[in-house]
């Protein structure tokens, strides 16, 4: 085991992901920004990288301060050709990719029977196959690194299931059998893969729910509330951080949701 391998396991001084880059797709707002402010509060060095070159802009400036190391990326995750650009870029700046978050995806709910295909396409286009898309190139680096952390944003609807949503169970319950490859693919080079499966969180997406909706699902949640994204954020860093022994894992932040 090398010298900086060792550092990066046992944590450093400063922060448990200090000096280590991290990748976060659909990081300018929401969870993903949530998850980029904890790791740079660990000492990491962070990418920001949404589709809206306006909003990736804002959010690295915002969080740009006190010393900390931020670079905005704008990425449309669906494009080859763009995540190429995006991950060059990455390495050219910092030379090497430690972490990467798969976060970025989309809703386009409707029952079953009422589902266009297009609705399908889009959901299983961005929260799916991106993760193939932006893995592929990371891993090559990580690889050679022979260090990685992969941590994809799964969703509790991808082990439970949920009604009317059958596009995003399916693309989530997919990014969770992705995750679980990699993990058995990739262990020999030092990557561990592992998943956080969000439950009823706090953001712009549940905060379009009706009163009436929100009390009905926080019936169900044992710890009768809302998550935060930093609820989130805090599993992704454990996940992140230096302990080395868990890969292949979905870890569940629901609040007791479907125990």
């Amino acid at each position: 085991m090398t010298t900086e391998t060792q550092t990066k396991q046992s944590g450093n001084a400063g922060g448990k992901v200090k000096d280590q880059v991290a990748i976060i797709t659909g990081s300018g707002r929401g969870i993903g920004r949530a998850i980029a402010e904890v790791l740079l509060r660990e000492g990491a060095r962070v990418v920001i990288s949404d589709i809206n070159a306006e909003v990736t802009k804002q959010t690295a400036d915002e969080l740009n301060k006190d010393g900390a190391q931020v670079i905005g990326v704008p990425c449309n995750v669906t494009d080859s050709e763009s995540v190429e650009k995006m991950v060059t870029e990455v390495v050219a700046q910092w030379g090497r990719v430690d972490i990467l978050v798969n976060n970025a995806g989309i809703t386009r709910d409707n029952l079953f029977m009422r589902m266009s295909e297009e609705e399908w396409q889009a959901v299983i286009d961005t929260n799916l196959t991106s993760a193939f898309k932006v893995t592929k190139p990371v891993l090559k680096v990580m690889s050679k690194q022979r260090f990685g952390r992969i941590i994809n944003i799964a969703s509790t609807t991808g082990v439970h299931g949920n009604a009317g949503q059958v596009n995003y169970a399916a693309a989530k319950a997919g990014l969770i059998g992705f995750t679980k490859t990699l993990a058995l693919e990739y262990a020999s080079r030092g990557i561990t893969s592992n998943a956080v499966a969000p439950g009823f969180i706090d953001t712009a997406m549940t905060q379009k729910l009706s009163e009436e909706n929100i009390n009905k699902i926080l019936d169900k949640v044992p710890l009768g509330r809302m998550g935060s994204p930093d609820d989130i954020a805090q599993a992704v860093l454990y996940l992140a951080g230096p302990g080395s022994y868990v890969t292949g894992h979905v870890l569940e932040v629901n609040g007791g949701l479907y125990t």
